[in-house]
């Protein structure tokens, strides 16, 4: 009876163990699921609060960008203005330079007009009535004249494109004329007025070789030099200055010329 008992007794106690085993087991399965789950909270918590972090640095950084491109455009802004009244000061300085470069070309066309001879004529024969001054060269002359007046308003104008087709024109039409290496010249200066710089040079060369004997010679030889430093080819630039020098020193070009050079 007594063992009975104890059996009893000692199931009982065993399945009090088991019972406890298993609340104490459920009990840490539990601790450890809460925990995971705090675990989790915070580190979503953590990832959020870093992402927020990162957005903030990006925006902060997208701030100073914008800022930085503002800036610039500013800048831009200001160096565009400059650079139109930079334009608006070459394009007066280019006319007064063109207005400049007609003015005394009309006084040295009118300067050799006024010192060319007059054509000789042998004297009338005793009783012969005097034969009235020949009509149609003064009225060619006076033709030639409009033409190429009208072509260097062109040019004054700034129509280059037109004084160049009106220039090459007359240069055509009336080689012979004495107002054609003028012509030949302008064709040149609004080539070089064009930026065509290559161009220019071909028709001061032109000039140069048509008419060798012309008072515009130095000019094209100052011309080419221009053209010649716009195109970067300073060595064959300051060749053609020293030759406009010892061909033709005492020019007006040549003064120039020994500026560019810093010579006297």
């Amino acid at each position: 009876m007594r063992a009975a008992r104890l059996a009893v007794l000692a199931l009982a106690f065993a399945a009090s163990a088991a019972s406890a085993a298993l609340f104490d087991d459920d009990e840490a399965r539990k601790r450890i699921a809460d925990t995971n789950v705090r675990l989790t909270q915070v580190q979503a918590q953590l990832e959020a609060r870093l992402a927020q972090l990162e957005q903030q640095l990006r925006a902060q950084g997208l701030v100073e960008m914008l800022a930085t491109v503002e800036g610039i455009k500013s800048d831009i802004a200001r160096l565009r203005g400059q650079l139109e009244v930079l334009q608006f000061e070459l394009a007066e300085a280019q006319k007064r330079q063109r207005d400049l470069y007609v003015d005394l070309d009309s006084r040295i066309r009118k300067l050799e007009t006024a010192a060319a001879p007059p054509p000789a004529t042998q004297p009338p024969a005793a009783g012969a009535v005097p034969e009235p001054p020949p009509v149609s060269a003064a009225a060619d002359s006076a033709a030639e004249q409009r033409e190429y007046d009208a072509a260097l308003e062109q040019f004054k104008r700034a129509d280059y494109n037109g004084a160049i087709a009106s220039f090459g024109t007359f240069v055509r039409a009336h080689a012979k004329s004495p107002l054609a290496p003028s012509a030949q010249y302008w064709v040149g200066n609004a080539q070089f007025a064009k930026r065509d710089f290559r161009s220019a040079i071909a028709a001061q060369r032109m000039l140069i070789q048509a008419y060798p004997d012309s008072s515009k010679v130095p000019d094209a030889l100052l011309n080419i030099s221009s053209a010649q430093a716009e195109l970067n080819d300073n060595a064959a630039a300051r060749r053609t200055l020293e030759e406009l020098i010892a061909k033709y020193p005492t020019s007006e070009a040549a003064g120039k010329a020994r500026q560019r050079l810093g010579v006297r």
